[in-house]
């Protein structure tokens, strides 16, 4: 059990350095926006396959974020993503930001209103 307490404690770190490196303008470009949609997956609450189906709901993630952390590691000097990876460790060891988490939920829930109000719209037309 502890084993997999530490894969999940290292995929974060390296989640969020990627993060990390997507807004750093030393990265180059093409890792910056794959960056960006490697740590919005790592992020969103919303997965590809929800959850909640047998298996298959978790083995994505086991999957997809591994693999995005992986290629994005690969287009990056690996001297800069250490300097990232070590930001990211020491930002672990702070305490987790319950306002981060709101403010991602009111953001996707605000997308889905909005969606939900258009598609609404064009149901009544």
């Amino acid at each position: 059990m502890r084993w997999m307490r530490e894969i999940a404690h290292r995929t974060r770190v390296e989640a969020h350095a990627t993060w990390i490196a997507a807004r750093d303008p030393r990265t180059p470009l093409l890792a910056r926006l794959f960056g960006w949609l490697v740590a919005a997956y790592a992020l969103s609450p919303i997965d590809l396959i929800p959850d909640f189906v047998p298996i298959i709901g978790l083995v994505d993630d086991a999957l997809i974020l591994p693999i995005g952390i992986w290629l994005f590691r690969r287009m990056i000097p690996a001297s800069l993503f250490e300097e990232y990876r070590s930001r990211a460790e020491a930002a672990s060891e702070r305490p987790v930001s319950r306002a981060g988490a709101v403010m991602i939920l009111s953001i996707w829930a605000g997308v889905l209103l909005l969606i939900g109000a258009y598609v609404w719209s064009w149901r009544y037309w």
